[in-house]
This record gives C-alpha cells, structure tokens and sequence, in this order.
C-alpha cells in the first residue's frame, strides 16, 4: 500500500515500437501522463528520472497494467490508420497555467487531418499575440501524439518545430494524410 491506502505502483511505464521509433509510456492512476519519442535506453532510463523527480515517485516497468495496455493497442491502432481519435484519460499533472490551456484546447480542437497556426492556436485561448508562447507549449508537451502538437505549424506554410525531430512530425501528418508520404 502506498501513502495513500492504494496498492500498487503510483506511476508505470513501458515502450512499444512504433512506425516513428520506440515510444515511452508512461501512466499514474489519472491517465496517460508522459508519451516520450526516441525512447532508446539512455534516453528512457532519463526520461524516467525526470518523472520520478517531478512526480516525487519511482516509476515501475509494468506493460501489463490495464492502462497501459490499452494505452499500447490504441498507439498500435492509430499507426496502423486505424484510429483517429484516442479515448485514453490523460493525467495533466506535468504541464499547468498557459500551455495546459493551449494543449487541452490543441487536444480538443484540432481533429486527426488537420493543422492550425501556431498564432490561430493562441487566439483560440484569448492570446493573439502569443504564437511564441504556443511554440513553447508545444515544446513543453508531456503527451504528444494523444495531445497532437504535430498538428501545429508555422502560418506562413513552413512545417515549424517539433520536439521529437521535424522528420517525426512528418511522418505524423503524412500518417494523418496532411502531407505525402515520404518517398525513401
């Protein structure tokens, strides 16, 4: 039992290959609270030590959890062009005041297919003027692909940034069918 009369872990993780590299993921009793790209043993084994830093708790490998493993058949399902939508709960534990508004609103308002300006994304929340900061949430977002900040991009046309590497992201709206798939 842990601090509070609960049994079992209060965070568990595992990674799955997926069509864009091995993923992390990572849950608490909430939901889904971290998806982390390029998850190669160096970069786990930090990724995990941050979480454990930030959420004052050891994660546990546990691919069997019942999260988790739905949290695997829905990432499975969505890179097999089968799912468009996840329906996992998200824990928004990591991320707070600004870029938690813009990440729920890019979470709920910018559908599979699509894209949105970094500066139409800040007018969404009542900031016009605040496109770099949306660019900065986007960096800061513990949950990409389920919260799609691969969906953001420059208004001009240009692709912009993107945390797991412009090549990822991509890949990710060539999946969604927003550009064509790469040739080699």
């Amino acid at each position: 039992m842990d601090s509070q009369g609960q049994a079992g872990p209060r965070v568990v993780w595992t990674v799955v290959e997926s069509r864009i590299g091995p993923l992390l993921l990572a849950a608490g009793r909430d939901g889904l609270v971290n998806v982390v790209f390029h998850a190669t043993d160096a970069v786990r084994d930090r990724a995990v030590e941050r979480l454990a830093s930030r959420l004052g708790t050891e994660p546990v490998e546990a691919s069997g959890s019942p999260l988790l493993a739905e949290a695997i058949r829905q990432f499975e399902s969505y890179f097999a062009g089968e799912r468009r939508v996840f329906g996992l709960p998200l824990d928004w534990s990591l991320i707070s005041g600004f870029n938690r508004e813009v990440l729920r609103e890019l979470a709920s308002g910018v559908p599979y297919g699509t894209v949105v300006g970094y500066g139409e994304l800040a007018g969404r929340v009542g900031q016009p003027g605040a496109a770099q900061a949306v660019g900065m949430a986007m960096g800061a977002n513990p949950l990409p692909v389920v919260v799609p900040c691969h969906r953001v991009v420059e208004n001009g046309g240009g692709i912009g940034g993107f945390g797991g590497g412009v090549e990822t992201k991509r890949r990710l709206l060539a999946l969604e069918g927003v550009l064509p798939e790469p040739l080699f």
